[in-house]
C-alpha cells in the first residue's frame, strides 16, 4: 500500500463546517440552520413539544401555591422569620411541603411523640392567618380534635394544599407548643 499522508486525506474528503444555531425566542427550542442539501432538521432539546399538524398542544402548566411560613417566636430583632415554599395545587399536604423544605414543623415533644401524619396527635398544628380558603376543607380527624379552636387552626398532617385548580399564596404561623 501506497504511503499517503495525512493531508492529502483530508483534502478529499469534506470537512463537516459548523452550524449555526437559531434558538426560537420565549422557547426552549433550538434548530440548527442547514443547508439546502440537508435531509432533516435537527432538534436540540430532547423536551421539545411535538410541533407537526394534529400534535397536542403541550399541557399548560399547573396552577401553583405560594406559602409562607411565619415563626412562631420572634427573633432578636422583635420581628418573625418567614420561610417560603411552592407546592403544585392539590398535589402535597402541609405537612409534607413543610418536611421536604426542612422547615421546623414540630416542637421538641412533637419531634419525639408525634403520629407520623395520622391526624391523632395534634403536634403538628398550625393557624392559617391568609389564604385559608385555598386549603382543604378540615376533615373529620381535624373536626374531632380541633372542635374547641379557632377554626384557622389546622392540623398540616390532614391538609391539601390547594385544589388542582387555584393558585394563590397561604400564610401560615406556626404555633408555639405551650398553644397547642
Amino acid at each position: 500500500m501506497a504511503a499517503t499522508s495525512s493531508a492529502a486525506l483530508f483534502s478529499v474528503l469534506p470537512l463537516p463546517t459548523a452550524t449555526p444555531v437559531s434558538a426560537r425566542a420565549g422557547s426552549s427550542l433550538c434548530r440548527p440552520t442547514r443547508s439546502a442539501a440537508a435531509v432533516s432538521p435537527i432538534r436540540c432539546s430532547a423536551a421539545s413539544p411535538d410541533l407537526s399538524p394534529g400534535a397536542p398542544a403541550p399541557a399548560p402548566p399547573k396552577p401553583q401555591i405560594e406559602l409562607e411560613f411565619v415563626g412562631p417566636k420572634p427573633g432578636a430583632d422583635g420581628s418573625y422569620p418567614v420561610d417560603r415554599a411552592a407546592a403544585v395545587s392539590g398535589d402535597k399536604l402541609l405537612r409534607d411541603v413543610m418536611l421536604e423544605n426542612k422547615l421546623e414543623l414540630y416542637a421538641a415533644y412533637g419531634k419525639l411523640m408525634n403520629c407520623g401524619g395520622g391526624g391523632s396527635c395534634g403536634t403538628c398544628l398550625v393557624e392559617i392567618i391568609d389564604g385559608k380558603e385555598l386549603l382543604s376543607p378540615r376533615t373529620d380527624a381535624e373536626n374531632r380534635y380541633l372542635k374547641k379552636k379557632p377554626e384557622s387552626w389546622r392540623l398540616t398532617c390532614q391538609t391539601i394544599v390547594g385544589n388542582k385548580e387555584n393558585s394563590g399564596k397561604v400564610v401560615v404561623q406556626r404555633l408555639p407548643q405551650w398553644k397547642k
